[in-house]
């Protein structure tokens, strides 16, 4: 039995989806623990693409129980429009679960995230507009509409005629935009209950269950380390918590039975919306980064946003092994690097007020913008990867890369991507049965 967390290392994007498909094949139970429909995942399997943004991408095998946890918000018309559009491709529902606590967001959600965002001007913290803030601020105010009110219409009723009246005074006094009428939400949103309500459960029992039937669970957050709520680089992040901590309170279970933690990271970095990036390269680099990985879709899955690129940042990495206790790496788009001449990699910061060098973020809200990269150089290796299988088939070159990201994070790195489909995997060691990190003397000073 192995109960896995699969956590996104850097800003979102880093292919978080074709790690966790992998690592599904061996999986009984899959828990998405937190976001909502402003996640956007892409699998690609036998020649077909498909993009997740509530559901669990372990549906695209037979057999394997898909859990949508109570840290979740959901859109209920989203759900339903994206499980239809999947069961029209032949994937199978019957073992889908959503947790009865997940709250849900509202049409005067929606609102009030474009709302909110448009109303910032140029401090716009590039918001997917999904409704996802004002319905988890619902949750935090005790005000949200939960699964389990959703299906009960008196309650449902009850909390629309005390809350509708409410957001309409924002809604109409703040942003000159028309009321909504909480009968036509009642009637519309009734009727997305009795299409849900077959998937309802109480899906904490149900993991805790399957922990006792020492069953293998996968855990799949949403967004990146840096668009943590508590640990991402605010205000410029999501409004939940996508690190390994969030696991546990996003699925309902306890931290001690996490057997393993793995880390997704892209060979360099992207970022999608607003906030601080370091090594962004806005030139030629940052465009051949993203011209080269078309093929991986470097736009947003959700936004249709093109993705800010950059190179290889170590000094975010070494924090997200801290922040999610990280045994090791899955490194994607290797192949992104297979035509570049040189390769940088950020060793570490150097602050632009006073000169100083930081090798850790002491703090990534306020300072974090003040910092500029110091590179590493590397030649690039100039050879097509995508068709490699293991380790020493890659060029030295990039098997040395790989090595200094490892060596620099102390972590290592247990799959390298080269490639959108399963099969286009590198293995270097078992990213489930491997040994537990240890904290080498140099972590620890």
């Amino acid at each position: 039995m192995a109960n896995v967390i699969v956590v996104g290392a850097q800003f979102g994007d880093e292919g978080k989806a074709k790690v966790t498909d992998l690592l599904a094949r061996n999986a009984d139970v899959v828990v998405r623990y937190q976001g909502g429909a402003n996640a956007g995942h892409t699998v690609v399997v036998d020649g077909e693409t498909y993009k997740f943004h509530l559901i669990p991408s372990g549906i695209l095998y037979e057999g394997k129980t898909c859990i949508l946890g109570p840290g979740m918000v959901i859109d209920p018309k989203a759900f339903i429009n994206e499980l239809g559009a999947l069961m029209k491709r032949g994937l199978d529902d019957t073992k889908l679960k959503v947790s009865a606590s997940a709250h849900v967001t509202m049409p005067y959600h929606l609102a009030l995230d474009a709302a909110e965002e448009e109303s910032r001007g140029a401090n716009k913290i590039g918001t997917t507009k999904r409704g996802i803030g004002p319905t988890y601020a619902d949750k935090c105010a005790r005000s949200g509409i939960r699964m389990e009110d959703l299906l009960d219409k008196e309650v449902l009723r009850e909390k629309l005629e005390w809350m509708v009246p409410r957001k309409n005074v924002l809604l109409e006094r703040m942003y000159n935009i028309p009321p909504f009428d909480a009968k036509a939400i009642l009637e519309e949103y009734s009727g997305y209950a009795e299409q849900i309500r077959k998937y309802v459960c109480d899906t904490s029992e149900y993991i805790f269950n399957a922990v006792q039937a020492r069953k293998n669970i996968l855990f799949e957050g949403a967004q990146g380390t840096l668009l943590d709520l508590d640990h991402g680089s605010y205000p410029y992040v999501t409004s939940s918590s996508p690190s390994a901590g969030g696991a546990c309170i996003g699925a309902g279970i306890g931290p001690t039975i996490i057997d393993r933690v793995i880390g997704v990271s892209k060979a360099y970095m992207t970022r999608v919306g607003e906030g601080p990036f370091p090594t962004e390269q806005e030139g030629e680099i940052g465009e051949m980064l993203r011209q080269t990985g078309k093929a991986w879709a470097e736009v947003g899955v959700t936004t249709g946003r093109p993705r800010r690129c950059g190179w290889f940042d170590t000094v975010i990495g070494r924090y997200s092994v801290r922040i999610n206790g990280l045994d090791c790496l899955a490194i994607t788009k290797l192949d992104v690097l297979d035509e570049f001449d040189e390769i940088q990699i950020c060793v570490a910061y150097k602050d632009k007020r006073d000169g100083s060098t930081h090798k850790e973020m002491s703090s990534i809200g306020s300072n974090f913008k003040h910092m500029e990269p110091i590179y590493k150089s590397f030649p690039g290796w100039k050879k097509p990867t995508g068709d490699l299988r293991s380790f020493k088939e890659l060029p030295l070159e990039a098997q040395r890369y790989l090595d200094f990201i490892a060596d620099e994070l102390d972590c290592p790195v247990a799959i390298v991507s080269v490639g959108p489909t399963r099969d286009k995997t590198v293995v270097i060691e078992d990213p489930i049965h491997g040994p537990k990190r240890v904290l080498t003397k140099s972590t620890q000073q």
